[in-house]
């Protein structure tokens, strides 16, 4: 566990973005929003892009704290939480083990399902699968992700047997390691976390029905209700399985899990990120509005939070 941050006036913040991950340019949108936050709240801070000198360049700028905004492998997935504690600086969100599971979305439901949380049934692929089988298994439609990618990269939504394997090759392109997920026919909702307080859960609805890349950071068509709609109970239930959740992964700081509802009323947990988005269009922020929590008080919070990992 790295050292707890306190904050003091010689302290200098560096905020970790870019990288060389497929979501590069989100982490530099998100880390630019980030810094001139912090630069808003007269705190010394700059902005590192680890894709430059790596982390001989890092440990240079003599940071007293990092702010991870690097989506992404090598950012989201525990390699740059090891190497900080190695180097004994403290940083925002998730440790090693978290986030690297949180990076892992099969390892994640099989946490989940281990710890009797509600997610959808799940088949690993590869280029001998029985692709009838899994048709059989999961049904149609289905989804099919790379294991270690976000941003809804390489996810397509299968409507038919033929397609399942071209599915499959586009998500490969992306990660070594591909799955295929049961279609939950739903709503779709994100739930923030922010130091211990879940945060108003947000409804996303998509004209095209599918929250993809574009949809999230291009997009102005998509909306985001807030309220989310649910009723009070129903909201207090998704609040809860969220919590369960993202303590489950070992989650700690900030976070967001997103969930399907389906017609039944039934929730079901899709995944958890640990380095969310927070760019102009990105959900934690909208969440913390809602909650009267500003832009700069949020990530304030959140730095707030570095060097905690593992403290109860």
């Amino acid at each position: 566990m790295s050292a707890d941050y306190a904050p003091t006036d010689s302290s200098r913040v560096v905020v970790v973005y870019g990288g060389s991950s497929a979501e590069r340019e989100v982490s530099l949108k998100s880390g630019s929003a980030v810094l001139e936050a912090l630069k808003r709240q007269n705190i010394n801070a700059q902005g590192y892009d680890l894709r430059d000198k790596g982390l001989v360049g890092l440990e240079a700028l003599a940071p007293s704290v990092v702010f991870i905004a690097l989506h992404g492998r090598g950012g989201e997935d525990g390699t740059l939480q090891g190497a900080l504690e190695l180097l004994n600086i403290p940083y925002t969100g998730s440790g090693v083990l978290a986030s690297a599971l949180g990076m892992d979305k099969q390892r994640t439901k099989q946490v989940w399902q281990a710890a009797g949380l509600p997610t959808p049934e799940s088949i690993m692929l590869n280029d001998d699968a029985d692709w009838d089988g899994v048709v059989a298994t999961l049904g149609l439609p289905m989804m099919v992700k790379p294991v270690h990618e976000g941003s809804t990269l390489g996810i397509s939504i299968v409507k038919t047997r033929e397609a399942l394997e071209a599915a499959y090759r586009e998500a490969a392109q992306f990660d070594a390691r591909v799955m295929a997920e049961r279609f939950v026919v739903g709503d779709e909702y994100t739930v923030a976390l922010l130091d211990g307080r879940v945060l108003p859960a947000i409804r996303v609805e998509v004209p095209g029905g599918f929250y993809d890349y574009e949809a999230k950071y291009v997009s102005n068509t998509t909306q985001y209700h807030l309220p989310c709609g649910l009723s009070e109970a129903d909201e207090a239930e998704l609040a809860k399985l969220c919590r369960e959740a993202f303590v489950a992964i070992g989650c700690e700081g900030w976070g967001r899990v997103d969930v399907m509802r389906d017609a039944k009323g039934h929730f079901w947990l899709i995944e958890v990120n640990t380095v969310p988005g927070m760019t102009d269009h990105s959900l934690v922020p909208q969440a913390a509005a809602h909650a009267g929590i500003t832009f700069d008080a949020l990530v304030v919070q959140i730095l707030q939070t570095a060097g905690k990992q593992g403290v109860s």
